[in-house]
């Protein structure tokens, strides 16, 4: 049970940092020159996934790009957080089941 809290920890981390990124480029967007933000991931040796923010090549901010990527990483969140909640709610049970 402890590597999925580990891989859940790390999967809401790594929706979190894409939120954070996601939200600071529609801050930005009308600032001239600014490169967005894009969260890469990729999975860990250990579990779950490394992510790093990247700039993009080109300036501007797509709007619409970032409503869906702030959409897909609030229900990778969501996704991450469930699983950690089932893990927690099965040892829950298994200790209560042994004791």
């Amino acid at each position: 049970m402890f590597g999925l809290a580990s891989i859940a920890s790390s999967g809401l981390a790594a929706a979190q940092l894409r939120l954070d990124a996601s939200a600071g480029n529609i801050a930005n967007m009308n600032t001239p020159g600014y490169r967005a933000q894009r969260v890469e991931q990729q999975a860990s040796s250990n579990g779950g996934v490394e992510a790093r923010v990247d700039r993009v090549p080109q300036a501007g901010v797509s709007l619409e790009k970032e409503i869906v990527e702030q959409v897909a990483a609030s229900h990778a969140f969501k996704a991450n957080l469930h699983s950690l909640r089932t893990g927690d709610d099965v040892l829950g049970r298994l200790l209560d089941t042994r004791a």
